[in-house]
């Protein structure tokens, strides 16, 4: 056998055996993909459940309702059967639309607060829709926040006098999340209600984060009230694959196209 033909039979190999690993590749990514998109039955609140409610009195009264969602979107913690809660109470109001987590649900004892992780504090925030992923944040759902604005001091990524965007903290698990309420669209400062004599209405509601000391801080200044120069805080919804590097450089005018 010549060489020529040698080489033509290995050339055909190599090419037949990339072929299997680009076909095989490609179903194992449609696996994946789909994986993520399979149906799973979890507990929703069909109504409004008052903080104090036992789970025995929300079945009694129609409050659960099982509903079909993308793995995906399943917040960690969530149940599918309301039994374990029957001896339980909602240990503060859950709202209609809601996925049922077992960290809503506590004893008598525990009603009388909040149940945060050890070692932690709980924080509030007031974010519109688009700062609070359009709504789709949820207790027991974990949160990379953001941070824009125009520091007043230069920061490691966030140059001073320079509109920025930063990436604050990553991993914050949020405890609660208030009602929806429409109110006046904040100043640029952040502070009170827009000025003009048609202020934009937009809806806002209360989030309650679980947090250490530090990150309370960091939160705290980052919104404005430290007088950083940032002013706008953002949320951005977490999944268990999801890749946030908080170390990043912030986003300028100077590097925000290629």
């Amino acid at each position: 056998m010549g060489r020529r033909t040698l080489l033509l039979i290995a050339a055909l190999v190599v090419a037949l055996l990339g072929t299997v690993l680009v076909f095989l590749y490609a179903q194992n990514a449609e696996e994946r993909a789909q994986e993520g998109q399979q149906p799973v039955q979890v507990l929703v609140a069909k109504t409004t459940i008052p903080a104090g409610t036992t789970g025995a009195a929300a079945s009694a009264n129609g409050a659960f309702e099982l509903t079909s969602v993308p793995q995906a979107n399943v917040v960690p913690g969530a149940l599918s059967d309301a039994t374990p809660l029957a001896d339980q109470l909602a240990l503060a109001t859950v709202f209609a639309g809601q996925q049922i987590i077992a960290q809503q649900w506590g004893t008598q004892g525990q009603s009388a607060g909040l149940v945060l992780p050890a070692g932690k504090i709980a924080l509030s925030v007031q974010l519109g829709d688009p700062e609070r992923v359009a709504g789709f944040v949820s207790p027991g759902s974990e949160v990379v926040i953001f941070t824009a604005g125009t520091p007043t001091v230069a920061t490691a990524g966030a140059p001073a006098g320079q509109p920025t965007v930063k990436t604050l903290l990553a991993k914050i698990q949020v405890l609660a999340v208030g009602p929806t309420v429409v109110g006046s669209k904040p100043n640029p400062d952040g502070s009170g209600s827009g000025t003009s004599a048609n202020p934009e209405q937009i809806p806002t509601a209360i989030l309650t984060l679980a947090v250490t000391q530090d990150e309370a801080q960091k939160i705290i200044f980052a919104s404005g009230r430290g007088g950083s120069g940032f002013t706008l805080l953002y949320f951005g919804l977490m999944g268990k694959d999801s890749k946030v590097v908080p170390t990043q450089p912030g986003t300028t005018g100077a590097n925000l196209f290629p």
